[in-house]
């Protein structure tokens, strides 16, 4: 039966305005200023077999990846109405452990249905929880094996049938620094589930559940045939390229990323990981679940704004990504930094390969780092440990046409920062300084986007931990473009002495002392003074 184009824009609206208000009930209700302030945060809605039809504008990094986690949890769990489903182990569908994921089934009223009838729809929500235990505060640490970097959580169900499971609740809450945030984070989380199986069972409701399950479909389908036509585009051919991680904060040897990308030799276009380096001892190592999600991202941008993002966009793409690698770590491998850090230059080296084949569609690299940053401690002023996370923005990568943007959170992460206001309200912490970070952006045609400069001083006693890159070497440049300039960090003592520091630490902050982080600039585009064509 032929599609009915109108019926289904229709349908891709309904579905992806789902997920934005999950996300925007996420946000109302939240308690931590990492989830109000810089919406750490994903939402999606999933069709009756796991797959992704809707998803909101949320973090790339969650969204590729929350599919494994939601069929995890369907494999798992017998899920009846008023369920919810709560994991963030990364070895089945999460990222790493401070991203706790939410699973809902969405039963539509039926006079059919029975107890036992499987749902319809699944909801899920994906939060950036600022501390699940561990040895350092924020759960971002230089840990060696994933025992240390937190509370690892199966899928377990954290309601049943509308009711909160107290002991499974207890048990997290007991193992982390801030459990009054904690709580009342999940509490939004499943806030946003229900919003969704709400909005959910009303357009069956006006549409009837036969018609919106053959939507979904459709959707699937649809995206499918755009990606599809898409690949037939690109010149046929294999494109390789390599980048590298600075170190994984144990030792300092550079770890490579590598890829091969295979256009038109079989019916699916295959990325091919093999090369990269084995999983290391430092917690930078990516589980399956990002590097498929960075491929998602990817491939997604290149097509045109208003395709649906769904599973369908990646059934013509084959994804290969060794186990016991940097990109496929397997357990016990500590994991924090492979979501935030290894995801990024998956993504730089997808983009260096596919600029091989279609270099007017390809930007410089960004930054590169998320410069992930926490610091814990007591705040004088409670008693009470304290906990704060967030990512420091950097500078785009110059693009074909136009210089790159400064100061902006690029690819896998696409959050904002804390605003000073929120940051010394919620913490013992003043912000001294906050600015671009002048001639930072590499050179070219069009230059690089500036990166930012962040100097926080503590007001108490502090553990302050940096977890980044991009610091020996700057984001590469394109087409004759030049690098953007490497990030750095300085610890300002009360003595006065200023310490530079690797990209990967943790240390202790006197009260008084101040850390200063300036992130990376984007690569320019092209050769200074070549004329516009």
């Amino acid at each position: 039966m032929r599609r009915d184009p109108v019926e289904l824009e229709v349908f891709k609206n309904l579905f992806h305005s789902i997920a934005e208000e999950m996300g925007a009930a996420l946000r109302r209700t939240a308690f931590s200023p990492n989830i109000k302030e810089r919406r750490d945060y994903s939402c999606a809605v999933f069709d009756r077999m796991g797959e992704v039809i809707a998803m909101g504008d949320h973090m790339p990094v969650h969204l590729g990846s929350m599919p494994m986690s939601v069929r995890a949890a369907i494999a798992s769990c017998e899920l009846e109405p008023g369920d919810v489903v709560m994991l963030n182990d990364p070895f089945r569908g999460g990222t790493h452990l401070p991203d706790i994921t939410l699973v809902a089934p969405v039963h539509v009223k039926s006079s059919r249905r029975t107890s036992h009838t499987a749902p319809d729809f699944y909801v899920a929500s994906r939060a950036h929880h600022a501390d699940v235990g561990g040895a350092y505060a924020g759960s971002m640490g230089l840990c060696r094996e994933i025992y240390q970097e937190g509370f690892r959580i199966p899928p377990v169900k954290i309601m049943r049938a509308g009711m909160m499971q107290q002991d499974v609740l207890a048990l997290l809450l007991h193992n982390v620094r801030t459990p009054e945030e904690r709580e009342g984070d999940l509490g939004a989380q499943i806030a946003a589930c229900h919003t969704g199986a709400e909005r959910l069972r009303e357009v069956c409701a006006r549409y009837g559940i036969d018609r919106t399950r053959r939507a979904a479909q459709e959707l699937l389908e649809y995206s499918e045939a755009l990606m599809r036509a898409f690949l037939r585009q690109i010149p046929r051919g294999v494109y390789r390229a390599e980048d590298f991680l600075d170190n994984d904060g144990i030792s300092d040897k550079p770890v490579k990323v590598c890829v091969s990308v295979s256009v038109g030799q079989r019916q699916a276009t295959t990325v091919d990981f093999s090369g990269s380096d084995s999983q290391v001892e430092g917690s930078i190592n990516a589980v399956e679940a990002i590097t498929y999600s960075a491929c998602f991202y990817v491939f997604r941008c290149l097509l045109v704004e208003d395709v649906p993002a769904t599973a369908g966009l990646m059934r013509p793409i084959r994804v290969i990504a060794p186990e016991g690698t940097i990109v496929n770590a397997r357990p016990p491998a500590a994991v924090a930094g492979g979501n935030v850090e290894t995801s990024q230059r998956i993504v730089d080296v997808l983009l260096r390969a596919l600029s091989h084949a279609i270099p007017g569609q390809i930007p410089a690299a960004a930054s590169g780092t998320m410069n992930n940053f926490t610091i814990g401690g007591i705040d004088s002023r409670t008693g009470e440990p304290f906990a704060y996370y967030e990512t420091i923005a950097g500078g785009m990568g110059a693009r074909p046409t136009l210089p790159g943007v400064s100061g902006v959170h690029t690819h896998m992460t696409n959050s904002l920062n804390t605003p000073a206001e929120a940051l010394e309200y919620a913490y013992p912490l003043r912000v001294r300084r906050y600015s671009l970070r002048p001639g930072s952006g590499g050179g070219g045609k069009h230059r690089g986007g500036n990166g930012i400069i962040r100097e926080i001083e503590v007001l108490t006693d502090c553990e302050v931990t940096l977890l980044a890159d991009r610091r020996t070497r700057g984001p590469w440049g394109l087409a004759g473009g030049a690098a953007g300039a490497p990030g750095m960090a300085i610890v300002i003592r009360t003595s006065g002495s200023v310490e530079e520091m690797p990209g990967k630490f943790s240390t202790r902050l006197q009260k008084g002392e101040r850390i200063r982080i300036e992130s990376p600039g984007g690569g320019g585009w092209g050769r200074a003074g070549e004329k516009q064509n």
